[in-house]
């Protein structure tokens, strides 16, 4: 029971089968009170209601966690919203000592020429400065809090390396690697560290369509297309939600003490930088 008495926010959370459900059991397995967080609802084209963590969803996780929890639904792309669900965690249940920026958009996926305006900023806004709000949002509370933290950001494969079709996606998410590097500096002083777990490929609901698209992009059957993946993977296949839930819950607990500043890659031995 490493985070016993602890406090955990998990964006993106709401959606069963998800990484963000699996980071957020994975706590509260452990002895942490979670708050399931999601945007609740669609409020625009990017984000749909297919591919969003919805309210009774999210309530419906939460009673399942073995050290209980509360939900708060919040868009990430406005920073006020961000500052509500740390003053939630904080209100409901007495102290902050654990962010994760999980919520992201891994469903643009449009060759170079189709890409809009408003993708480019959907993906940008959600994976990045998303993920900078709530850093900043959950900082603030664990420096007035005064016993360090822990600030964790899902990252990607994609922070490493370049695919077709992920143009802003890519951005997004080599753009965590260097807010790591610069608020671990910054915040190591505080006690709290910062950084990024990175995984491949992880076949959840939004990994199921990312399968498919790739697939008819290369003009091959999904079986065909998870057959390659899993050849140029060294451990023969992807990445399962346990997989970056205990990356995550390592980075979180007292043995990660003096890790801060990494992008780790959660691959198989795919992605070997």
């Amino acid at each position: 029971m490493r985070f016993a008495g602890k406090v955990a926010v998990v964006t993106g959370s709401g959606r069963k089968g998800g990484l963000g459900e699996a980071i957020a059991r994975r706590l509260s397995e452990e002895g942490a009170r979670v708050v399931i967080s999601d945007i609740g609802g669609s409020r625009d084209a990017a984000t749909p209601d297919g591919m969003i963590g919805g309210t009774e969803e999210m309530r419906e996780i939460v009673a399942s966690l073995p050290s209980g929890g509360s939900t708060f639904a919040c868009d990430v792309r406005d920073p006020d919203q961000v500052e509500g669900l740390a003053d939630h965690a904080m209100e409901k249940h007495g102290s902050l000592d654990i962010w994760v920026n999980n919520a992201g958009i891994g469903y643009i996926m449009k060759p170079l020429a189709e890409v809009s305006p408003e993708d480019w900023r959907a993906v940008i806004d959600v994976n990045l400065s998303g993920a900078w709000f709530g850093l900043q949002a959950a900082a603030a509370r664990m420096v007035r809090q005064g016993r360090g933290g822990r600030i964790v950001n899902i990252a990607s494969q994609a922070a490493k390396s370049g695919f077709p079709h992920a143009q802003a996606y890519t951005a997004s998410k080599h753009g965590l690697v260097g807010l790591v590097r610069s608020a671990s500096i910054e915040l190591g002083p505080e006690g709290i560290t910062v950084n990024n777990v990175c995984p491949n490929h992880v076949t959840t609901g939004l990994g199921k369509w990312q399968n498919e698209h790739f697939a008819e992009v290369q003009g091959i059957s999904v079986e065909e297309y998870l057959k390659r993946m899993a050849a140029r993977i060294p451990m023969g296949r992807p990445g399962l939600p346990q997989d970056t839930a205990s990356a995550v819950a390592f980075l979180c607990s007292d043995e990660a003490a003096y890790i801060t500043g990494e992008s780790m890659n959660v691959s198989g031995g795919e992605e070997p930088h």
